[in-house]
């Protein structure tokens, strides 16, 4: 179900991503020269609504249309199917940034196809892999990482300030590029924000024109790391106060705040027993630790940090309701 291209067709730089599906067909990886030959690899639409990505790498394109590209650039335009209909995936499919090297998820063609993607690049060595992705909530622009090493770090930084480092959820696409190139994945807000666009392209060209990484540093780095997965039971109903849980849609505005102990989660008028389950990195139910019920709220026992927090019921669904973070020092 791959495709694969040596070139762009002039009808990719201008297709909105709902149209990418009647020019692509397939999910496709295309590899284009450039004055030096290793290969900078970018990836988007992983999520077929986070299309920061796309619109960023198209305006990348028109730049180079009549001169050469600074840097060879391996480019994967992934859930095209997702992307028109506006969804970040189709309920019919796996997550395409669940099921890459290292998943735990069911064999698929989706899944083989990653795995394949992997196989080709990591014969190409490429100088480096960024994902490129938004978020539902209201986020800063960060980057996430999945080692800890001086590349990446340095990577993360040219983007922003904030870094996120995460070992779960498994089978993401820049932990399987971990492997063999520095990786990392640009968070870079809202689908839509023409800053989150504006941002991502300046940083393409500026990583496109770098001969190498080890003579930076990233001292100006506020480096998080992710400690737990807040979800809601499907069994539990989110909304107004007919349903089991209204959360404190307050909490949008406070991402990559320290929040206090005390301050509310959400209310409930429901008597299930689950109605928020925190998971640590290793899958542990660590809910009572963080979460706990005075009578018709839910609140949070200690101090934490959140990242992603959203009150949009699809995308909650469809991933999670936020992480809970701490900051780390290095060294």
């Amino acid at each position: 179900m791959l495709n694969e291209m040596n070139h762009i067709p002039d009808a990719f730089l201008e297709a909105k991503a709902g149209d990418l599906q009647q020019h692509l067909k397939t999910p496709t990886l295309f590899h284009l020269e450039g004055d030096k030959p290793q290969p900078l690899f970018i990836c988007t639409l992983l999520h077929g609504n986070e299309t920061t990505g796309l619109y960023a790498i198209q305006r990348l394109l028109k730049k180079y249309r009549q001169r050469s590209l600074p840097r060879a650039i391996s480019l994967f335009i992934g859930n095209i199917s997702a992307a028109k209909e506006n969804q970040r995936r189709l309920d019919s499919q796996d997550d395409y940034n669940r099921i890459w090297p290292g998943s735990h998820h069911r064999d698929s063609p989706e899944k083989d196809m990653m795995q394949t993607i992997t196989n080709i690049m990591a014969k190409k060595k490429p100088f480096a892999s960024i994902d490129i992705h938004n978020n539902t909530g209201k986020n800063p622009h960060y980057a996430c990482i999945n080692i800890l090493n001086p590349h990446g770090l340095v990577l993360a930084s040219k983007f922003s300030n904030i870094a996120v480092y995460f070992t779960d959820p498994k089978g993401v696409q820049s932990s399987a590029f971990s492997d063999f190139c520095p990786s990392v994945v640009l968070e870079c807000g809202q689908s839509g924000d023409r800053s989150g666009e504006d941002h991502a392209l300046s940083y393409l060209e500026s990583i496109l024109e770098m001969d190498d990484l080890s003579s930076h540093n990233s001292n100006n780095l506020r480096l998080y790391h992710t400690i737990a997965r807040v979800t809601v039971p499907e069994s539990v109903t989110i909304g107004d106060t007919d349903s089991d849980i209204t959360l404190n849609a307050l909490l949008e505005d406070k991402n990559f705040h320290l929040i206090n102990a005390g301050t509310e989660f959400s209310t409930t008028h429901s008597t299930k027993e689950k109605l928020i389950i925190v998971n640590s990195e290793s899958h542990e139910d660590i809910t009572d630790e963080y979460i706990y019920r005075e009578n018709n709220r839910l609140l949070l026992k200690k101090p934490v940090s959140i990242a992603m927090f959203t009150t949009c019921e699809k995308a909650i669904r469809q991933d999670c309701l936020c992480y809970f973070m701490e900051e780390l020092h290095l060294g």
